[in-house]
């Protein structure tokens, strides 16, 4: 999971619920203190939230862009049925579509899509829907189908877990499984408050359906490349749920910008934000 490393919101952003003929999602605003340039939806990976992306808001404003991130259903803020199939792919992609809606009737200028991770296979499934709202596409550490073979094995179990205990047991098997160096006793304890804060509030349904979705992910590459969308592949030099090389082979399929953000791994967006930023940033500049 992403870890923020502050839980602060910088003087340009704010929290609010976003209203969508879908329903109602928490976000995270930053507006650029002139008109924007651009505005930029960002959506988050497995076990995540808007806040994954908090160290972004600041710089991606300051370059010009309006940023919103936003808990999907289920997610952290945003509440979701205990049902499976509430969380399809395709649930999940149409819900992305009317967040895009509802903030471009406030800014009409281009608007840009990110995913992280998980993020990165629904804003994929939005974009095959429907690419016509969209000038850009960034997948953030998102492969072009399942996740590898070792990761499989651990959101099987934790699929399994789900199925059998309550939310805080699965929790605490979790931190038994973690390896040392993400022991909670190295993480500072606001950030350890609120990521058991955020799981608690996760549903566990949405964990159980998007777990499966990364298990069994297509390769739906020719398809996004159809479309003709302008599209960033992003990562960092690491990554434990995609191997590196597969997303580098994924952006020449799709003749995509390529960018491996040095000295970050699986989050680059709180791992080195400002690189991550600047990344971005000229992307969108130069599609427009």
């Amino acid at each position: 999971m992403s870890r923020p490393t502050d839980l602060t919101l910088p003087p340009c952003a704010r929290a609010y619920r976003l209203d969508t003929e879908r329903g109602s999602f928490a976000v995270h605003d930053a507006r650029p203190e002139g008109a924007p340039i651009g505005t930029a939806v960002l959506v988050p990976g497995f076990t995540g939230s808007k806040e994954d992306f908090i160290a972004l808001l600041e710089p991606l404003a300051a370059a010009g862009f309006r940023a919103v991130a936003v808990d999907g259903r289920g997610q952290h803020e945003s509440p979701g049925p205990r049902e499976e199939q509430a969380y399809a792919q395709r649930e999940l992609a149409l819900d992305v579509l009317a967040q895009a809606r509802a903030v471009r009737e406030a800014d009409g200028g281009p608007l840009h899509l990110l995913g992280h991770s998980l993020g990165g296979l629904i804003t994929r499934a939005a974009v095959l829907l429907d690419a016509t709202p969209f000038r850009s596409l960034t997948v953030l550490s998102s492969g072009p189908a399942a996740i590898e073979a070792a990761q499989q094995a651990r959101v099987r179990m934790l699929i399994d877990a789900l199925g059998r205990l309550d939310m805080e047991s699965v929790w605490q098997a979790m931190r038994e499984l973690d390896p040392p160096e993400a022991a909670d006793a190295a993480t500072p304890p606001e950030i350890g408050a609120f990521l058991h804060r955020r799981w608690l509030n996760t549903v566990p349904e949405q964990l159980i359906a998007t777990g499966r979705q990364m298990l069994e992910e297509p390769d739906r590459v020719a398809e996004l490349s159809r479309t003709g969308l302008p599209v960033h592949v992003v990562s960092g030099a690491v990554d434990y749920a995609w191997p590196v090389p597969s997303m580098d082979a994924m952006a020449v399929r799709l003749s995509a910008r390529r960018t491996v953000v040095e000295g970050a791994e699986h989050s680059p967006n709180t791992e080195r934000p400002e690189k991550t930023a600047e990344a971005l940033t000229g992307f969108w500049s130069g599609v427009g």
